[in-house]
């Protein structure tokens, strides 16, 4: 269903599929430098040292969010830029698309791209060797993983429009908010294999996210309703 985001909204607008792909340029980059400075902080350490070396996993999950978070910052920036240039190239002065839809599609570009690489390493896991709880642990791996995966992508469209209303309305503690959020759901997953500690507070957040996008962007009950009556 994540995926359907881009199939239903952003494939058909050239424009939009242009901002997601940078989005999830964006979000690429991020990760290759957190995965280097994670990688050159493990080859640094003891790998003995249990105790050190689940340190660093923390640190590495902790600072590759704030990375994350980082570049959707400079991405919001060049956004406002483009846009101060299409105002300036068109014949009415006006932006061929708003600053709400921008940070809808660079959310999803975000959480594409997060879905993808969740996804391979998932793929990659099911390659074997060995089978999944064969030791006694929980054969829901890979169902939890697809539904934490789900989770991502939707969370990172609505932090990208949490984000970027709080940096265009300068509300600092909207963004603020979006990385708590991010952090908690990414601290989560150090509850596995107790995979409920980890998939009920996401998808909670979620709905609170959703929620909070929702009427940011406009939204309000009696929209929901007449939606969800299929009434015009």
């Amino acid at each position: 269903p994540a995926f359907g985001l881009f199939i239903f909204t952003i494939a058909r607008d050239p424009l939009r599929i242009i901002i997601l792909i940078a989005g999830a340029f964006f979000w690429l980059v991020s990760l290759l430098l957190s995965s280097l400075i994670w990688f050159i902080a493990v080859k640094a350490s003891d790998p003995q040292d249990e105790r050190l070396q689940k340190g660093l996993l923390i640190f590495g999950v902790m600072f590759s969010v704030l990375l994350q978070e980082a570049f959707r910052f400079l991405y919001y920036k060049l956004l406002r830029k483009a846009i101060e240039g299409l105002v300036a190239l068109s014949e009415d002065g006006c932006s061929p698309i708003s600053i709400q839809q921008m940070a809808y599609v660079a959310g999803v570009g975000f959480g594409l791209m997060s879905g993808a690489f969740s996804m391979i390493n998932l793929l990659a896991d099911a390659l074997g060797p060995g089978t999944v709880g064969i030791h006694g642990d929980s054969q829901l791996y890979f169902l939890t993983s697809a539904f934490m995966t789900m989770v991502l992508i939707f969370l990172h469209t609505f932090w990208g429009i949490l984000f970027f209303h709080g940096c265009e309305h300068r509300r600092w503690w909207e963004i603020a908010a979006v990385v708590i959020m991010h952090l908690t759901v990414s601290g989560s997953s150090f509850c596995n294999p107790l995979y409920v500690g980890s998939l009920v507070p996401s998808y909670l957040l979620m709905a609170g996210a959703a929620a909070w996008a929702y009427v940011l962007s406009g939204g309000s009950a009696q929209n929901l309703r007449r939606f969800l009556l299929c009434k015009c």
